[in-house]
């Protein structure tokens, strides 16, 4: 399994995820779709131009969603239980289409379960677009808590 087991996960630790994304017209187009999400402001090019933004937004829970896909392989893929809760979601910067994305997770708690079998984990995740010159750009930042195995015995 990629994934990290309970006892894997260092309360401060970050972890800088190798996979990212260049997220197309494509990708937001199909992803409005399937959530059944209209909003013209991601969907219509010229409403898109005449606002502040001046082109097409990426919604921002695909950007969301892409965050924790980039983290899956390094962080719970084959030692999850069950995701509980994703909290304080911020968008503090757009994503178009063409931006290319990257995500870090930082362990900000971990407990054992009651039963002492599994342990929550608490992340911080952060995502951000690369930037040609300069420092990259957040565009999202949540916590996701997730029900994790312990390693077998």
């Amino acid at each position: 399994m990629a994934g990290r087991y309970y006892e894997e996960f260092e309360v401060g630790g970050t972890i800088e995820h190798a996979k990212r994304r260049t997220v197309s017209e494509a990708d937001n187009q199909q992803f409005c779709d399937m959530t059944m999400n209209q909003q013209p402001l991601h969907l219509d090019a010229e409403f898109a131009a005449e606002t502040q933004f001046g082109e097409q937004l990426v919604n921002g829970l695909y950007t969301m969603s892409l965050a924790v896909g980039l983290s899956i392989p390094d962080t719970t893929d084959g030692t999850i239980v069950a995701n509980l809760s994703y909290d304080n979601v911020e968008h503090p910067n757009p994503v178009f289409h063409g931006d290319t994305i990257y995500a870090q997770s930082t362990v900000t708690d971990k407990r054992e379960t009651s039963d002492g079998e599994r342990g929550i984990v608490t992340m911080h995740v952060e995502a951000f677009k690369i930037e040609d010159e300069g420092e990259d750009t957040l565009v999202c930042e949540f916590d996701r808590t997730a029900l994790s195995l312990k390693r077998p015995e």
